[in-house]
């Protein structure tokens, strides 16, 4: 049988997975890139309600991690799982069609969510049963990169709509009818991608039992992940600094794209860095430039600041999204989903109360806000720095 050829340096089921992503991510952050704008400009939500809402979106997205992480370990099955994540996604998009109230919007952003929590680490552990250590972080990083891609061609489809319709309450449902088409051209792609099942483990056990059987070097690293999940704030904030700052609303969607189309430039080369140099240096980057760019807001007066600070964004989101996973997937070989549905599930559940916290700082004055996110990004770093291990 002939060696199947590689598809960007990745092989061709990573490749196709990432166009999965991409399509997916065309449909959600069209969405997105004005969720916040149309929450409270349009339906006339509080920013203490927003927060509330994105924290609870937040832990709804990491919610089901565990559970799909266990169940896809023990079963051996990533494909269907990730699956039906997809799809449970992509049905929930049709009820934001008809939600033009604050209730039924708030309700499609937490169960939108779920969705994403469900599917995330089974088709993780998908993707590194299909790498190799020596090309992990680039496997990653490409994948994360295309779903970027898409995060860049949504906002741009959303910014043509309300450029030309106008920023009114139709405008916005034309908005969401045209984001569910990309959705469900994923779910169907998924379909005819051969899946690569595991070696089932049988054995039954609780998230305790599961978190003593991980090893000390992954412990370390969830301890460190929860500390910083705590410097969280929804990127809702960061949107709407923007739009104080002066921007429009068709603007700030062109600054979401901005910050996606960063993330797509230094995914790649920084998860070829990882390789190379290590991905616990890695992680520590990524502490100091959420450090800088939480600081930066503090003191961001002009829309050059702001654009500079969006592009720093991507940057570290960039290792956020796809490292991670990766020094994971080193660090846990045998229980991979397991290992990445815990964190995932452990910073989810951090997320609700680091919104919360996010939505009261800035009501009373947003700069305390990004002030508290820098403040606790430190601290994680000094944290995660405690713990030397070999590369």
């Amino acid at each position: 049988m002939a060696k199947e050829k590689p598809i960007l340096g990745v092989s061709k089921n990573v490749f196709l997975l990432g166009l999965v992503s991409l399509l997916t991510d065309v449909s959600s952050e069209m969405i997105f890139a004005v969720f916040s704008v149309f929450f409270t400009v349009i339906l006339g939500a509080t920013a203490a309600l927003l927060g509330l809402v994105e924290g609870f979106a937040d832990m709804s997205a990491s919610s089901l991690d565990y559970v799909s992480g266990a169940l896809s370990d023990r079963t051996g099955k990533r494909k269907q799982l990730a699956a039906l994540g997809y799809g449970f996604s992509t049905a929930s998009k049709f009820l934001l069609v008809f939600a033009s109230t604050v209730n039924a919007a708030s309700f499609f952003r937490v169960m939108e969510r779920f969705g994403k929590s469900f599917r995330g680490p089974p088709r993780d552990a998908w993707i590194s049963s299909l790498t190799s250590a020596s090309n992990r972080g680039y496997s990653f990083g490409l994948h994360k990169a295309m779903d970027k891609t898409g995060a860049v061609i949504g906002p741009l489809i959303g910014y043509a709509i309300l450029s030309y319709y106008g920023e009114n309450l139709p405008a916005f449902t034309l908005l969401f009818t045209v984001a569910v088409v990309p959705a469900v051209l994923a779910v169907l792609l998924l379909i005819f991608i051969k899946d690569k099942p595991e070696k089932p483990q049988r054995e039954r056990e609780n998230m305790f039992k599961a978190y003593k059987k991980l090893g000390n070097g992954f412990r370390h690293y969830l301890y460190t992940a929860g500390i910083f999940s705590i410097a969280y704030f929804s990127f809702s904030f960061l949107l709407l600094k923007a739009y104080m700052v002066g921007f429009q609303i068709k603007d700030v969607i062109l600054l979401y794209a901005l910050f996606n189309v960063s993330f797509v430039i230094f995914a790649v080369p920084i998860g070829r860095l990882g390789d190379r140099i290590g991905r616990r240096k890695i992680i520590a980057a990524e502490y100091i430039t959420y450090f800088i760019m939480s600081a930066g807001f503090i003191f961001a007066a002009s829309q050059l600041h702001v654009i500079a600070l969006f592009i720093l964004f991507g940057v570290f989101y960039a290792i956020d999204e796809s490292q991670s996973k990766a020094y994971i997937s080193d660090l846990e070989e045998n229980k991979r989903a397991t290992a990445i549905g815990l964190y995932n599930f452990v910073t989810g559940i951090v997320y609700l109360p680091a919104s919360v916290i996010a939505g009261l700082l800035w009501v009373i004055n947003p700069s305390y806000a990004f002030a508290f996110a820098a403040a606790v990004s430190v601290v994680a770093l000094g944290f995660f720095l405690l713990r030397r291990e070999k590369e």
